[in-house]
Protein backbone atom coordinates (compact mmCIF):
# COMPACT_ATOMS: atom_id res chain seq x y z
CA UNK A 1 0.00 0.00 0.00
CA UNK A 2 1.42 3.39 -1.00
CA UNK A 3 1.57 5.81 1.92
CA UNK A 4 1.48 9.58 1.78
CA UNK A 5 5.25 9.85 2.19
CA UNK A 6 5.71 7.48 -0.79
CA UNK A 7 3.43 9.68 -2.88
CA UNK A 8 5.62 12.66 -2.03
CA UNK A 9 8.77 10.76 -3.06
CA UNK A 10 7.18 9.76 -6.37
CA UNK A 11 6.39 13.37 -7.20
CA UNK A 12 9.52 15.12 -5.92
CA UNK A 13 11.14 15.12 -9.34
CA UNK A 14 8.10 16.43 -11.18
CA UNK A 15 8.42 19.97 -12.50
CA UNK A 16 5.86 22.55 -11.50
CA UNK A 17 4.69 25.48 -13.59
CA UNK A 18 6.19 28.89 -12.91
CA UNK A 19 4.27 30.57 -10.11
CA UNK A 20 2.39 33.78 -10.93
CA UNK A 21 2.99 34.96 -7.35
CA UNK A 22 6.73 35.61 -7.53
CA UNK A 23 7.94 39.21 -7.33
CA UNK A 24 4.60 40.79 -6.47
CA UNK A 25 3.97 43.52 -3.94
CA UNK A 26 2.08 42.47 -0.81
CA UNK A 27 -1.18 43.95 -2.11
CA UNK A 28 -0.85 42.33 -5.54
CA UNK A 29 0.24 39.05 -3.98
CA UNK A 30 -2.87 38.89 -1.78
CA UNK A 31 -5.06 39.75 -4.75
CA UNK A 32 -3.47 36.98 -6.83
CA UNK A 33 -3.79 34.46 -4.00
CA UNK A 34 -7.46 35.32 -3.78
CA UNK A 35 -7.92 34.82 -7.52
CA UNK A 36 -6.26 31.40 -7.34
CA UNK A 37 -8.31 30.40 -4.30
CA UNK A 38 -11.59 31.46 -5.93
CA UNK A 39 -11.43 28.43 -8.24
CA UNK A 40 -11.88 26.00 -5.34
CA UNK A 41 -12.53 28.11 -2.27
CA UNK A 42 -12.07 31.67 -1.07
CA UNK A 43 -9.85 34.30 0.49
CA UNK A 44 -11.54 35.92 3.48
CA UNK A 45 -10.08 38.98 5.24
CA UNK A 46 -10.00 38.65 9.02
CA UNK A 47 -9.25 42.19 10.04
CA UNK A 48 -6.33 44.36 8.90
CA UNK A 49 -3.55 41.83 9.53
CA UNK A 50 -5.06 38.41 8.84
CA UNK A 51 -6.66 36.50 5.98
CA UNK A 52 -8.05 32.98 5.65
CA UNK A 53 -7.39 31.15 2.37
CA UNK A 54 -9.51 28.04 1.82
CA UNK A 55 -8.93 25.44 -0.90
CA UNK A 56 -11.41 22.54 -1.00
CA UNK A 57 -10.30 19.17 -2.36
CA UNK A 58 -9.99 15.87 -0.47
CA UNK A 59 -11.23 14.45 2.81
CA UNK A 60 -8.12 15.44 4.78
CA UNK A 61 -7.96 19.06 5.95
CA UNK A 62 -4.60 20.73 6.57
CA UNK A 63 -4.69 24.00 8.52
CA UNK A 64 -1.47 26.02 8.40
CA UNK A 65 -0.51 29.30 10.05
CA UNK A 66 1.90 31.33 7.95
CA UNK A 67 3.10 34.90 7.51
CA UNK A 68 3.15 36.71 4.19
CA UNK A 69 6.78 37.65 4.82
CA UNK A 70 7.72 34.06 5.63
CA UNK A 71 6.08 32.74 2.48
CA UNK A 72 7.87 35.25 0.29
CA UNK A 73 11.21 34.51 1.97
CA UNK A 74 11.01 30.70 2.15
CA UNK A 75 9.07 29.68 -0.96
CA UNK A 76 10.64 29.85 -4.40
CA UNK A 77 7.09 29.96 -5.77
CA UNK A 78 5.90 32.54 -3.20
CA UNK A 79 3.09 30.11 -2.35
CA UNK A 80 1.78 29.09 1.06
CA UNK A 81 3.70 26.14 2.41
CA UNK A 82 0.59 24.00 2.48
CA UNK A 83 -0.20 24.41 -1.22
CA UNK A 84 2.55 22.13 -2.51
CA UNK A 85 1.69 19.43 0.00
CA UNK A 86 -2.07 19.46 -0.50
CA UNK A 87 -1.69 19.62 -4.28
CA UNK A 88 0.39 16.44 -4.22
CA UNK A 89 -1.76 14.56 -1.74
CA UNK A 90 -5.19 15.84 -2.74
CA UNK A 91 -5.94 17.43 0.63
CA UNK A 92 -8.10 20.41 1.44
CA UNK A 93 -6.37 23.37 3.02
CA UNK A 94 -6.95 26.44 5.15
CA UNK A 95 -4.03 28.86 5.42
CA UNK A 96 -4.36 31.55 8.07
CA UNK A 97 -2.14 34.34 6.78
CA UNK A 98 -0.75 37.05 9.00
CA UNK A 99 1.02 40.25 8.04
CA UNK A 100 4.01 39.96 10.36
CA UNK A 101 4.26 37.96 13.58
CA UNK A 102 0.98 38.42 15.43
CA UNK A 103 0.68 35.02 17.12
CA UNK A 104 -2.78 35.18 15.49
CA UNK A 105 -4.18 36.89 18.57
CA UNK A 106 -7.08 38.73 16.99
CA UNK A 107 -10.79 38.71 17.74
CA UNK A 108 -11.66 38.20 14.07
CA UNK A 109 -9.45 35.11 13.91
CA UNK A 110 -11.22 33.78 17.03
CA UNK A 111 -14.57 34.50 15.39
CA UNK A 112 -13.54 32.66 12.21
CA UNK A 113 -12.71 29.48 14.12
CA UNK A 114 -15.83 29.91 16.26
CA UNK A 115 -17.88 29.97 13.05
CA UNK A 116 -16.17 26.87 11.66
CA UNK A 117 -16.91 25.08 14.92
CA UNK A 118 -20.54 26.21 15.05
CA UNK A 119 -21.11 25.07 11.46
CA UNK A 120 -19.51 21.69 12.10
CA UNK A 121 -17.06 22.47 9.31
CA UNK A 122 -14.27 20.20 10.53
CA UNK A 123 -16.72 17.33 11.05
CA UNK A 124 -16.99 17.05 7.26
CA UNK A 125 -13.39 15.81 6.99
CA UNK A 126 -12.01 12.39 7.77
CA UNK A 127 -8.88 13.92 9.26
CA UNK A 128 -7.74 17.39 10.35
CA UNK A 129 -4.10 18.42 10.73
CA UNK A 130 -2.82 21.69 12.18
CA UNK A 131 0.70 22.90 11.36
CA UNK A 132 2.79 25.95 12.19
CA UNK A 133 6.25 27.11 13.23
CA UNK A 134 7.22 29.63 15.90
CA UNK A 135 4.20 31.95 16.32
CA UNK A 136 2.41 29.66 13.84
CA UNK A 137 3.31 26.68 16.02
CA UNK A 138 1.67 28.42 18.95
CA UNK A 139 -1.43 29.04 16.81
CA UNK A 140 -1.55 25.49 15.46
CA UNK A 141 -1.73 24.18 19.02
CA UNK A 142 -4.07 26.89 20.29
CA UNK A 143 -6.65 26.70 17.50
CA UNK A 144 -6.60 22.90 17.25
CA UNK A 145 -9.18 22.90 20.01
CA UNK A 146 -11.68 23.87 17.30
CA UNK A 147 -11.30 20.38 15.79
CA UNK A 148 -11.27 17.70 18.51
CA UNK A 149 -9.34 14.64 17.41
CA UNK A 150 -6.98 16.63 15.20
CA UNK A 151 -3.28 15.95 14.67
CA UNK A 152 -0.95 18.87 15.45
CA UNK A 153 2.61 19.50 14.27
CA UNK A 154 4.19 22.50 16.02
CA UNK A 155 7.78 23.51 15.20
CA UNK A 156 9.47 25.63 17.87
CA UNK A 157 6.13 26.71 19.35
CA UNK A 158 5.70 29.20 22.14
CA UNK A 159 3.29 28.08 24.84
CA UNK A 160 2.23 31.65 25.64
CA UNK A 161 3.80 35.08 25.81
CA UNK A 162 1.92 36.01 28.96
CA UNK A 163 4.76 37.50 31.08
CA UNK A 164 3.22 36.03 34.22
CA UNK A 165 4.06 32.60 32.82
CA UNK A 166 7.02 33.15 30.49
CA UNK A 167 8.71 36.30 31.78
CA UNK A 168 12.02 34.52 31.15
CA UNK A 169 11.49 34.81 27.37
CA UNK A 170 12.81 38.24 26.44
CA UNK A 171 12.70 37.74 22.66
CA UNK A 172 9.22 39.12 22.09
CA UNK A 173 8.79 41.84 24.69
CA UNK A 174 6.75 43.90 22.21
CA UNK A 175 4.01 41.25 22.58
CA UNK A 176 3.71 41.47 26.34
CA UNK A 177 0.68 43.76 26.19
CA UNK A 178 -1.13 41.28 23.95
CA UNK A 179 -3.69 39.22 25.82
CA UNK A 180 -2.82 35.52 25.86
CA UNK A 181 -5.38 34.65 28.53
CA UNK A 182 -8.73 34.92 26.74
CA UNK A 183 -10.05 32.84 23.81
CA UNK A 184 -7.69 30.18 22.42
CA UNK A 185 -5.11 31.36 24.93
CA UNK A 186 -2.68 28.97 26.59
CA UNK A 187 -1.57 26.67 23.78
CA UNK A 188 -0.68 23.53 25.82
CA UNK A 189 -4.16 23.44 27.37
CA UNK A 190 -5.76 23.74 23.95
CA UNK A 191 -4.15 20.44 22.96
CA UNK A 192 -6.21 18.40 25.42
CA UNK A 193 -8.72 17.43 22.71
CA UNK A 194 -6.10 16.61 20.06
CA UNK A 195 -5.58 13.01 19.07
CA UNK A 196 -1.80 13.51 18.84
CA UNK A 197 0.49 16.50 18.90
CA UNK A 198 4.12 16.67 17.81
CA UNK A 199 6.47 19.37 19.11
CA UNK A 200 9.79 19.79 17.30
CA UNK A 201 12.54 21.78 19.01
CA UNK A 202 16.28 22.07 19.56
CA UNK A 203 17.00 21.26 23.22
CA UNK A 204 20.19 23.34 23.04
CA UNK A 205 18.14 26.47 22.37
CA UNK A 206 17.27 27.20 25.99
CA UNK A 207 14.17 29.36 25.49
CA UNK A 208 12.69 27.01 22.88
CA UNK A 209 13.35 24.06 25.20
CA UNK A 210 11.66 25.84 28.09
CA UNK A 211 8.56 26.45 25.99
CA UNK A 212 8.62 22.82 24.82
CA UNK A 213 8.66 21.69 28.45
CA UNK A 214 5.33 23.48 28.98
CA UNK A 215 3.77 21.29 26.29
CA UNK A 216 4.30 18.11 28.31
CA UNK A 217 1.02 16.22 27.94
CA UNK A 218 0.10 12.53 27.52
CA UNK A 219 -0.91 13.12 23.89
CA UNK A 220 2.17 15.22 23.00
CA UNK A 221 5.24 13.61 21.46
CA UNK A 222 8.41 15.71 21.49
CA UNK A 223 11.01 15.39 18.76
CA UNK A 224 14.44 16.76 19.62
CA UNK A 225 16.66 18.34 16.96
CA UNK A 226 19.91 19.09 18.84
CA UNK A 227 22.37 21.38 17.12
CA UNK A 228 19.91 22.55 14.47
CA UNK A 229 19.55 26.09 15.82
CA UNK A 230 16.74 28.61 16.00
CA UNK A 231 15.24 28.37 12.49
CA UNK A 232 14.00 24.80 12.40
CA UNK A 233 11.33 25.22 9.74
CA UNK A 234 13.91 26.54 7.26
CA UNK A 235 16.28 23.69 8.12
CA UNK A 236 13.54 21.08 7.71
CA UNK A 237 12.66 22.54 4.33
CA UNK A 238 16.29 22.62 3.18
CA UNK A 239 16.73 18.99 4.23
CA UNK A 240 13.53 18.23 2.26
CA UNK A 241 11.87 16.42 5.13
CA UNK A 242 9.22 18.89 6.35
CA UNK A 243 6.49 17.58 4.05
CA UNK A 244 7.45 14.03 4.97
CA UNK A 245 7.16 14.85 8.68
CA UNK A 246 3.65 16.21 8.12
CA UNK A 247 2.67 13.26 5.92
CA UNK A 248 3.94 10.69 8.42
CA UNK A 249 2.15 12.46 11.24
CA UNK A 250 -1.03 12.32 9.15
CA UNK A 251 -0.52 8.58 8.67
CA UNK A 252 -0.02 8.12 12.42
CA UNK A 253 3.54 6.88 11.86
CA UNK A 254 5.56 9.73 13.32
CA UNK A 255 6.95 8.16 16.47
CA UNK A 256 10.40 8.80 17.93
CA UNK A 257 12.10 6.18 15.77
CA UNK A 258 10.45 7.33 12.54
CA UNK A 259 11.41 10.93 13.21
CA UNK A 260 14.98 9.88 13.97
CA UNK A 261 15.15 8.14 10.59
CA UNK A 262 13.94 11.25 8.78
CA UNK A 263 16.27 13.43 10.83
CA UNK A 264 19.28 11.47 9.59
CA UNK A 265 19.11 13.81 6.60
CA UNK A 266 21.18 16.18 8.74
CA UNK A 267 24.22 14.01 7.98
CA UNK A 268 24.32 15.60 4.52
CA UNK A 269 23.11 19.04 5.57
CA UNK A 270 25.97 21.53 5.31
CA UNK A 271 24.78 24.13 7.86
CA UNK A 272 24.28 21.47 10.52
CA UNK A 273 27.66 19.86 9.84
CA UNK A 274 29.42 23.23 10.03
CA UNK A 275 27.74 24.07 13.33
CA UNK A 276 28.73 20.66 14.67
CA UNK A 277 32.36 21.15 13.67
CA UNK A 278 32.43 24.70 15.04
CA UNK A 279 31.12 23.41 18.37
CA UNK A 280 33.77 20.71 18.73
CA UNK A 281 36.51 23.12 17.60
CA UNK A 282 35.35 25.71 20.16
CA UNK A 283 35.50 23.02 22.85
CA UNK A 284 39.03 22.13 21.65
CA UNK A 285 38.05 18.50 21.16
CA UNK A 286 40.45 17.83 18.31
CA UNK A 287 39.94 14.09 18.10
CA UNK A 288 36.18 14.50 17.86
CA UNK A 289 36.63 17.21 15.23
CA UNK A 290 38.91 14.84 13.32
CA UNK A 291 36.28 12.10 13.41
CA UNK A 292 33.58 14.49 12.15
CA UNK A 293 35.75 15.72 9.28
CA UNK A 294 36.81 12.20 8.32
CA UNK A 295 33.21 11.02 8.28
CA UNK A 296 32.01 13.94 6.17
CA UNK A 297 34.90 13.74 3.69
CA UNK A 298 34.30 10.01 3.23
CA UNK A 299 30.66 10.59 2.25
CA UNK A 300 30.36 13.92 0.46
CA UNK A 301 32.39 16.49 -1.43
CA UNK A 302 33.33 18.97 1.31
CA UNK A 303 36.54 20.97 0.66
CA UNK A 304 36.30 22.90 3.94
CA UNK A 305 36.12 19.69 5.96
CA UNK A 306 38.98 18.21 3.95
CA UNK A 307 41.19 21.23 4.69
CA UNK A 308 40.23 21.15 8.36
CA UNK A 309 40.99 17.42 8.51
CA UNK A 310 44.52 18.05 7.22
CA UNK A 311 45.03 20.78 9.80
CA UNK A 312 43.79 18.61 12.67
CA UNK A 313 45.94 15.64 11.66
CA UNK A 314 48.96 17.91 11.50
CA UNK A 315 48.20 19.26 14.99
CA UNK A 316 47.72 15.77 16.41
CA UNK A 317 51.06 14.70 14.87
CA UNK A 318 52.84 17.72 16.26
CA UNK A 319 53.46 19.14 12.81
CA UNK A 320 53.29 22.76 11.80
CA UNK A 321 49.75 23.74 10.82
CA UNK A 322 49.36 25.43 7.45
Amino acid sequence: MIGREDELDMQDSQKTEASPLVGLSKTDWLRSVGEIADAQGYLQPLGPRHNAVFIEDGETMLVTFETIQGIQALSEDAQPLGWTLVRRLGWSHICILSDGDTWYRDAQVYAYFDLLTDEGFFDEFDQVIFYGAGPGGYAAAAYSVAAPGATVIAVQPQATLDPRVTEWDDRFIEMRRTDFTDRYGYAPDMLDAAMQAHVLYDPREDLDAMHAALFTRPNVRKHRMPGMGDALQSELMEMQILNKVIARAADGKLDTLDFAKLYRARRNHGPYLRRLLNATDAAERLELSRMICANVVARVHAPKFKRRLRQIEAQLNGEEVE
